[in-house]
């Protein structure tokens, strides 16, 4: 899977906000991840749009999350900015077809994306937060070769 900088950028900022528990603006945002301010402002834009975060204008305003940070996981800001998870060329798995020898790649596209899914679900904006991943993470990644 491949991340794109937006959705990197979207999920530093969101982050933040379910680690400072209260509203931040859109500069404090940006220098506490080292985000130009001009990009971050249209990922915010999307990100409110599409229900990750609300935004108040005034001295006491600024971005915070739309729901709990519980209630927010990665895959859904990925959807909100990229779209769909895993796919293959712009395709969903489920429409690509293959002949011959390769008809078993599209079960090891729609597993993969499956599994991916899976952590992606699982994994919340309170979970980053807190550093406390849930126990499926914490033994993907417990192998050295994870990290290979």
């Amino acid at each position: 899977m491949r991340l794109s900088a937006r959705v990197d950028y979207a999920l530093r900022a969101a982050a933040e906000l379910a680690a400072a528990g209260g509203p931040r603006t859109l500069d404090q945002l940006a220098a506490a991840q080292e985000i130009p301010a001009k990009y971050l402002e249209s990922i915010l834009g999307e990100m409110r749009r599409g229900g990750i975060l609300r935004s108040q204008r005034g001295p006491d305003g600024g971005y915070r999350l739309g729901r709990p940070a519980e209630d927010i996981s990665i895959a859904d800001i990925i959807r909100v900015l990229d779209g769909e998870l895993a796919n293959v060329r712009g395709s969903r798995p489920e429409n690509l077809e293959y002949t011959g020898a390769a008809v078993p790649l599209q079960q090891v596209w729609i597993a993969l994306r499956a599994s991916e899914r899976s952590i992606l679900e699982q994994v919340t904006l309170a979970n980053i937060a807190s550093a406390n991943m849930p126990q499926a993470v914490a033994d993907l990644i417990a192998s050295p070769a994870a990290w290979l």
